[in-house]
């Protein structure tokens, strides 16, 4: 159970509702009117709970569930335990994530201005909006309907932001117009001067005269870095999720529902396509062109331009396939070399 201090559970909900709100479906003779009070993992999970299954590695772990009913595939229905009602997804994960929602649904928040914040009498407020302790609103900016700044977040002069955002304390927004629904973690920085300078005896420093432009429901996560252009604008395309302490350079554009993990770093003026997705601590050269549909493994380095749907591996990166082939000769070359010492 998560903890209710920090949680607010909502509930309990039959199978059959369940079901009908993420469109899966229960076996026949099944008792639609069963409740269910919360979501619990497999391992914890009691008669009142409903859990999921998604990975075939855990089918010894379902076996021993106690859960009152678990999301799952139907290729595994049979793995089922007894006691356990199974309901039937091609997709269980996101069926889950739904039911989650369901149950813990994000919280709309109370709106006011606390006296300690600063509004610029310039900047645009929805009355919906919520402004937390020691915040900051510059001149001109906007901020819409249903939106939550949080304790000492700054959003900069002219900054646009859209309705039912949630700006996380200590964060920084400047330069930027940003759609709807946008999710922004503690500790971000969106819009602060790209690295630009003109090297020689003195690295001269180029004026970053772009914007960063965000599309609707879009998610950065704590301490991640969004550089704005320096003429052309930085642009994140409409839900795309971006993990912490990432680093987006000037320039960088992305395409839709792009899926990008801890650490990871994109140069500047690097182009990547739609529903990208790219593994921790990857990095990026800058100036390239990465096709849509790309997978990209953990730690990876991106030294060239990517076509459309490459599965990539490795630094300098190659085709994952032949990431693991050469993986393997080398195994096996180090296997004879061993056997060869101890003949």
């Amino acid at each position: 159970m998560a903890d209710p201090r920090f949680f607010r559970r909502e509930g309990p909900f039959s199978l059959g509702v369940l079901a009908e709100k993420v469109g899966a479906s229960l076996p026949n003779g099944t008792n639609a009117d069963k409740v269910i009070v919360d979501t619990n993992p497999l391992q914890s999970a009691t008669a009142d709970d409903i859990s999921f299954i998604d990975n075939r590695r855990y089918l010894d772990v379902l076996s021993d569930t106690q859960a009152g009913a678990c999301v799952a595939h139907p290729d595994v229905q049979d793995r089922v335990p007894v006691g356990t009602i199974a309901l039937l997804s091609n997709d269980p994960y996101r069926a889950f994530a739904q039911i989650a929602q369901l149950f813990y649904p994000t919280s709309s928040p109370k709106p006011g201005i606390h006296p300690s914040a600063h509004v610029d009498p310039t900047a645009s407020i929805a009355a919906t909006v919520r402004i937390d302790a020691g915040a900051v609103i510059g001149e001109g900016a906007e901020v819409g309907d249903g939106s939550w700044i949080g304790a000492n977040a700054v959003i900069g002069d002219g900054v646009q932001l859209g309705s039912g955002c949630r700006i996380g304390s200590g964060t920084t927004i400047q330069y930027s117009v940003i759609g709807d629904r946008f999710i922004l973690h503690p500790g971000a920085r969106i819009g602060q001067d790209g690295f630009g300078f003109a090297p020689g005896p003195t690295h001269e420093k180029v004026p970053q005269l772009g914007r960063v432009l965000i599309g609707d429901d879009v998610e950065i996560g704590a301490n991640t870095c969004v550089d704005r252009g320096t003429g052309p604008d930085t642009v994140i395309g409409n839900g795309c999720k971006i993990d912490n302490s990432v680093q987006i350079a000037h320039n960088v554009r992305l395409g839709q529902h792009c899926l990008m993990a801890a650490q990871v770093g994109i140069s500047g003026s690097t182009t990547i396509g739609h529903y990208a997705m790219i593994g921790g601590q990857a990095g990026f050269a800058g100036h390239l062109t990465i096709g849509n549909g790309v997978s990209v493994a953990a730690q990876s380095g991106i030294m060239r331009d990517l076509a459309d749907k490459s599965s990539v591996c490795g630094s300098p990166a190659v085709p994952i396939r032949q990431f693991f082939r050469s993986v393997s000769a080398l195994e096996h070359l180090s296997a004879r070399k061993k056997d060869k010492s101890d003949g």
